[in-house]
């Protein structure tokens, strides 16, 4: 069926891993007839879990779009993940959602994943609701949790619905505005008494939401001063503009396996829930074409972009420009999806959700746009990679299936990076934490074919010289012919002005012809990609040729280079250490958590704490630690915070790594040099 902008709404579902927004969804789909039987995630059959490893894992990994239609209204739906490794799905979602609903358990009440998703959709400045579910499971409490919702985020939060309880029985929930109470019999709600004993807590909560209402405009504010009452018409009025300016944060329930409470959450979503917006403010309905791309799905077969439209409408075998790369793009087939089953459409109104295929190079975070000049709509920010892992095959001589995995991959998930490093000879693989790369691994095997293994990423440590050494370098050899000679006297010397070599010459006398300097110094130059302790390349060193002699017939330039290079050997007698990178460490954490992050950051990690700063109802600590001693760290602060916590780390410079350190790095590398 045909819609318009109005008849849209864009909604991300989040929430901590567990708490049932998949379930939701799934539930919504069903009650509409969307889907014609309702799928259960332990099953693996429901709409938006489609994917092998969610199904397996019984998680959700990426943002499934789906849609629905409830009283000719279009709803599009973006079930999200919960597991914090995978918060670059709800960036997605978010980009291009117009209002968020939280998901939070009447079982296990305020946790990280809702206090995330709500700050989350602050820093988005996305209009949010809550859904506490599960309200008819074993030891569920929803006034408990409401309550703790409440002295977590304010008087903002404010109660639509309320559950009926007969003992540990829901027999329905009660509409709070309308004072009606539902029952759910054969999907469809039934109007049933509201008990006598809730008469008192309903008009409790009627007031707590008449008064969030009333702040919306200053008439009503003035009318609820003088009556301490609105009518529920006012309160209705007043809704949708207290959800739109985040002023109200209605709170709903019900049980998405029974389907109790999802009918009152999909009248509010209709009735009070903003129409299509880009940036806080409405779409242009009856402007050029334009579209923002928020996410890729990519496997073997090609690439899926997943996009909403931002102007004016998309119809088929329309022509576009990429606003980043300035490549006409030809749309062809234009889809809306339901999971991962595609609904070809022949055009998408302003404000709406689709796919499309096959463009040449268009990528998550781009706009596509009938004007050539579009400079684009703003993109997604993701946060940058923090737990990296070396990958290789299990089979030698896969590595170019590990590549070309990995890169297709990346079309589809910019939350990791890849990078070959040519110094510790590893492909090191980064993302946001262990089930991530994980993830990552089990895709290369079901979709490329490529088992791996993951191993720490090797640190990349430097060495130098702490004293001035004079070093001979000597290389003479007869067999048949002309010989090799090259004689060189080089003065080595500590130096801070510059991490990489400084080569001088001091020759008098032309002991060593000046054509031989060159050699001499790509020599060293050669030399130093090794150092002398445990073969790290060797830096800050200043090396000066003073003297040596040479041979009119058997002297060469690689012969030179040669002496040289045996002089370098010498650099274990000046003194040598080995170096650390340091790191600028800021990490992000409640109150609660600065004794045990100042414990783990000055003894467990060798760090040093520079300073602490409030920030938005969190504490700031900066440290400078060795880098080698945060491999784990996103999963340890992960652990230490129960997820509440957030860092970044910058690499510094490097210092001389302390004697016992040194000694097991050069052991390592012992081992490690015996081993290939």
């Amino acid at each position: 069926m045909s819609y318009t902008t109005k008849d849209i709404r864009n909604i991300a579902i989040l929430g901590h891993g567990g708490n049932g927004k998949t379930t939701l969804a799934e539930n919504i789909l069903f009650l509409t007839g969307a889907v014609d039987r309702q799928g259960r995630v332990v099953d693996g059959n429901t709409v938006s879990d489609y994917d092998s490893e969610e199904q397996r894992r019984q998680i959700s990994i990426s943002t499934s779009v789906m849609f629905t239609d409830y009283n000719k209204t279009k709803i599009n739906i973006l079930d999200t993940p919960g597991y914090f490794d995978f918060a670059g799905e709800v960036e997605e979602a978010l980009r291009v959602a117009d209002a968020g609903i939280i998901c939070v358990s009447a079982k296990d009440g305020l946790n990280v994943g809702a206090e995330k998703a709500w700050q989350a959709l602050v820093d988005a400045n996305k209009p949010r609701a809550i859904f506490i579910s599960k309200i008819d499971e074993d030891h569920a409490d929803f006034d408990r949790t409401f309550n703790q919702l409440r002295d977590k985020f304010g008087t903002s939060v404010s109660p639509m619905m309320a559950p009926i309880m007969e003992g540990e029985t829901v027999k329905g929930v009660i509409d709070i505005v309308a004072r009606k109470a539902y029952g759910f019999e054969k999907g469809k709600d039934v109007e049933i008494a509201i008990p006598d004993s809730m008469s008192d807590k309903i008009e409790e909560l009627y007031s707590e939401i008449a008064e969030n209402a009333a702040g919306t405009s200053e008439e009503l504010m003035e009318k609820y001063f003088e009556t301490m009452e609105l009518l529920p018409e006012e309160i209705f009025g007043a809704l949708a503009e207290g959800i739109a300016h985040t002023e109200i944060c209605p709170v709903f329930c019900g049980s998405a396996i029974t389907g109790v409470g999802t009918f009152t959450l999909l009248n509010a979503i209709k009735n009070f829930f903003p129409a299509p917006m880009e940036q806080g403010e409405p779409v242009a309905e009856n402007g050029p074409a334009r579209a923002i791309v928020f996410k890729t799905i990519s496997d073997q077969f090609g690439r899926f972009s997943i996009f909403k439209v931002i102007s004016g409408k998309l119809t088929t075998d329309m022509v576009l420009n990429n606003s980043r790369s300035r490549i006409q793009e030809k749309l062809g087939r234009l889809f809306t999806m339901q999971g991962k089953k595609n609904i070809e459409t022949s055009e998408l109104c302003c404000g709406d959700i689709g796919a499309v295929s096959k463009l040449s190079d268009t990528k998550t975070g781009d706009t596509l746009s009938a004007d050539k000049n579009d400079e684009g709509a703003p993109g997604l920010n993701f946060a940058p990679p923090s737990y990296a892992m070396a990958i290789a095959p299990k089979i030698k001589g896969q590595e170019d299936k590990i590549a070309l995995g990995l890169s297709r991959l990346a079309e589809e998930d910019r939350t990791f990076t890849i990078e070959n490093n040519a110094e510790t000879k590893q492909l090191v693989i980064a993302g946001a934490g262990d089930i991530h790369l994980d993830v990552l691994c089990s895709k290369l095997k079901s979709k490329f074919g490529v088992e791996v293994e993951l191993s720490p990423a090797r640190v990349p440590y430097r060495e130098k010289i702490r004293k001035s050494f004079k070093a001979h370098g000597r290389h003479k050899k007869q067999s048949g012919g002309h010989g090799q000679f090259g004689d060189v006297w080089i003065e080595f010397e500590p130096q801070d002005e510059q991490e990489d070599l400084i080569f001088a010459e001091n020759v008098f006398g032309g002991s060593v012809p000046k054509n031989f300097f060159p050699a001499v110094e790509k020599g060293l130059r050669d030399s130093i990609q090794k150092g002398v302790i445990a073969g790290y390349p060797m830096v800050y060193l200043k090396a000066t040729l003073y003297d040596g002699s040479y041979h009119p017939v058997d002297s060469s330039e690689m012969a030179f280079k040669t002496a040289a290079s045996l002089a370098y050997k010498e650099l274990v007698n000046a003194s040598p250490a080995l170096l650390e990178p340091i790191g600028i460490l800021r990490v992000k954490i409640p109150d609660a958590n600065m004794g045990d992050i100042m414990s783990d950051i000055s003894s467990k990690r060798r760090g040093t704490v520079m300073g602490m700063t409030a920030e938005g109802g969190m504490q700031v600590v900066e440290a400078e630690v060795p880098m080698a001693e945060m491999s784990s760290y996103s999963i340890d602060l992960r652990s230490i915070t129960q997820g509440r916590g957030s860092f970044t780390l910058e690499f510094s410079r490097y210092n001389e790594a302390p004697a016992a350190v040194a000694a097991k790095i050069v052991e390592e590398a012992k081992a490690l040099a015996e081993a290939e």
